[in-house]
């Protein structure tokens, strides 16, 4: 997701771009402290999100997007409450308080994921949670995967994150465990730990509290152990 800061303020420019960069489905494109050069960027460049502070000299943030003809998604960035009410004008994903932390920044940025994700509808549509299901669609900022089943080798808890690893790479999305569970073929895929989801198909080793996928060490959470050793026994 292509992002660019503007803030007439150096070090709050530097701490969002900060956070933008340290974020993995975000794209740092550039930084302004002028707001009429970071209106002409957006002019001339196709941008998905703008960090924009509101109380700017010369011209605010407010006017800056008036003076838009297309509006990319926007998260305001201010010390000023007070502007709050001005901000759903404009249809806002979030309205961030200064001095921002990164986890209120990531709660903003997720608020973003969550209005772009899929709805369960449009996932029904691919028949994913059927045993007969070939692939499954994955939203990852803002690129859709189309995942065959057969080449996903394990998925990962990863704090907000969900970590798909495949055959052909790792992708991380926003989708929580108990939807990718929906999405995947039962027959294929379990549950062994509170944080990882298997693929049946490419376990190479069973040890006692640990599968082995491509090499990787995969634990078994003590809760799912009986059910797995009793689920193998009887396949």
């Amino acid at each position: 997701m292509k992002c660019i800061a503007i803030d007439d303020e150096p070090r709050a420019l530097e701490l969002i771009s900060g956070y933008i960069e340290k974020t993995p489905f975000l794209e740092f494109v550039a930084g302004f402290t002028n707001p009429f050069t970071a209106m002409n960027f957006l002019l001339k460049n196709p941008i998905d999100l703008v960090f924009i502070d509101i109380n700017m000299p010369e011209l605010s943030g407010i006017e800056l997007l008036k003076a838009l003809p297309v509006l990319p998604k926007i998260i305001f960035t201010t010390a000023y409450s007070e502007y709050g009410a001005e901000s759903y004008e404009f249809n806002a994903v979030d309205y961030l308080l200064k001095p921002v932390k990164y986890d209120r920044f990531l709660k903003g940025v997720n608020k973003l994921i969550d209005f772009s994700s899929p709805k369960k509808e449009e996932t029904n549509m691919y028949n994913s949670s059927e045993p007969h299901s070939q692939s499954v669609l994955i939203k990852s900022g803002s690129k859709t995967f189309k995942i065959a089943t057969d080449d996903i080798l394990y998925i990962e808890a990863a704090g907000n994150y969900m970590l798909f690893y495949t055959l052909k790479g790792k992708i991380m999305t926003l989708l929580p465990m108990n939807e990718i569970l929906k999405l995947l073929p039962s027959n294929k895929f379990k549950r062994i730990h509170k944080s990882y989801i298997i693929s049946l198909k490419h376990i190479e080793i069973i040890e006692k509290a640990v599968v082995i996928i491509n090499k990787t060490r995969v634990p078994i959470g003590i809760t799912y152990r009986e059910h797995f050793s009793n689920m193998i026994k009887n396949d």
